[in-house]
């Protein structure tokens, strides 16, 4: 019988409580990137000494309230655990549509949250964490609603012809930031936008960061309707609920039709685009740049 090849652990990055109070650790194998990472049960790592490390270091930040927990996968590895996802914990069958609503310009993102000097590991970590969102999006099956309310900039607002309905408050306004922190399209924007606007328009969006409000992106289509302010909430609840009385497979399956052609091609845009930023992110001057943009955005607030 063949033995076992053994691998060596570098670090413990993360732990979680899964099923009968059990725990796993994230651990990170010495030779290989941050996308091999795998979740591994407390009791096969008892002789492992980064995991006291790691234990010590968990209990110190946890009394500091520091401590933010990841909650990542390697799609590499068969035997990993893959956390429940947005779409799956959306697609239950009580659920005939999706709405989303945004009231306010986020003020930071999630996705840099915990960003280090490790330029390499880091836009992996966001490449991937991007990747999966957008999929989301694609893949989804039932009709997914946008409700806008006030600002929708960079990836919020170029995730919007992904949605099949999108309904905004007439004050709302729609702009991508890319060029002003070194960052290339994304959600898909590169294939949906000049589909949807038209090359010029787009690009103007696009390169130019142009900031059109709702009565303008509606006339070139990338806005189903716009709803005035003092009844914007009461509209879209109204026409929601319009939209939840239809049948659920019917609604299943028309969206399945109308977006049968579009989903390779939209996934493999929206490869293309994370591959991209992965690489602007692996610069020093292209992460400085970013995070220079997002502090500005806080002092804002």
């Amino acid at each position: 019988m063949a033995s076992e090849e053994l691998y060596e652990v570098e670090a413990i990055i993360d732990k979680r409580k899964i099923k009968k109070g059990k725990t796993e650790n994230l651990v990170q194998w010495k030779g290989y990137d941050s996308e091999d990472n795998t979740w591994e049960p407390e009791q096969h790592l008892v002789n492992c000494e980064c995991i006291h490390d790691f234990n010590q270091c968990h209990s110190e930040k946890q009394k500091e309230g520091t401590f933010t927990r990841t909650n990542r996968t390697s799609p590499n590895n068969g035997q990993k655990q893959i956390p429940r996802s947005t779409k799956s914990s959306f697609s239950k069958d009580a659920l005939k549509v999706l709405v989303v609503g945004k009231e306010h310009e986020v003020k930071s993102s999630p996705l840099f949250t915990r960003l280090t000097d490790d330029y390499k590991r880091e836009s992996a970590r966001m490449r991937k964490a991007i990747r999966n969102f957008v999929n989301t999006f694609i893949q989804f099956m039932k009709p997914i609603i946008i409700a806008v309310n006030g600002p929708a900039t960079g990836l919020g607002a170029s995730i919007l012809p992904l949605c099949d309905v999108v309904w905004a408050n007439e004050k709302a306004c729609f702009q991508m930031l890319y060029t002003t922190f070194r960052q290339c399209p994304d959600g898909c924007s590169t294939v949906m936008f000049p589909k949807i606007m038209g090359g010029a328009s787009a690009n103007e969006m696009l390169l130019c960061g142009q900031k059109p409000m709702a009565q303008g992106v509606c006339g070139k289509g990338m806005v189903s309707r716009v709803f005035w302010p003092g009844t914007f909430t009461q509209e879209v609840m109204v026409y929601s609920k319009e939209l939840a009385s239809c049948n659920t497979v019917v609604l299943e399956e028309s969206k399945s039709l109308v977006c049968c052609n579009m989903k390779l091609d939209l996934e493999q845009a929206n490869e293309r685009e994370c591959e991209v930023l992965k690489k602007m992110w692996r610069t020093a001057q292209g992460m400085d740049s970013m995070l220079k943009y997002l502090q500005r955005k806080i002092d804002e607030f």
